[in-house]
């Protein structure tokens, strides 16, 4: 039975504000990905991407104790170094990065209507649509995973108590349902 004080209150509201926060910007994310879909998919897999969110912070934090123990360094680069913690962040900021990058140069330069038109000469378009539908889903579990870490590694710096973080991590997700449209 979860102990409720002023102090756990107080980490309730403040974690599930911050929560909200770091929300906004995995929404963008889902919401950019999922635009290469038909309209009709869009919500539907939005919402699943939401929700596999919150199934893989709710799981992230069963695994946080291993996460944060690997503080063993694995090597050194020029009198830096580097731990398991460090490498798994590392990947995660890179994928990100390489995800904004591919996503607006897609954007910009328009290849998302030729491929689309292209998919259509060749007569493959429900093949198309379901490779497409298959790959959006497998981006934004990848990203979902990246914004796990940032929101788990935040919930563990403002709270103690795992039921406070599951319950910001719940009505945060939920907040992101209301507004993923």
């Amino acid at each position: 039975m979860p102990t409720f004080t002023s102090e756990s209150l107080a980490a309730l509201v403040s974690l599930t504000a911050m929560e909200v926060v770091l929300g906004i910007d995995n929404i963008v994310f889902i919401s950019i990905i999922a635009a290469k879909l038909p309209v009709g998919d869009r919500k539907r897999i939005v919402r699943l991407g939401v929700l596999a969110a919150l199934v893989l912070r709710v799981g992230l934090l069963s695994m946080l104790s291993w996460l944060m123990s690997l503080t063993t360094p694995l090597f050194t680069i020029m009198q830096n170094e580097f731990t398991g913690r460090d490498l798994i962040l590392l990947a995660g900021g890179l994928f990100l990065i390489f995800k904004a990058t591919r996503e607006l140069y897609a954007k910009v330069e328009g290849h998302e209507e030729e491929d689309a038109a292209a998919a259509a000469e060749v007569g493959a378009e429900a093949k198309a649509r379901r490779k497409g539908m298959f790959s959006v889903i497998l981006q934004i579990l990848a990203i979902d995973l990246v914004f796990s870490l940032d929101s788990i590694i935040t919930a563990v710096g403002m709270a103690q108590a795992l039921w406070v973080m599951i319950t910001a991590m719940v009505v945060a997700v939920l907040t992101m349902l209301v507004f993923a449209d």
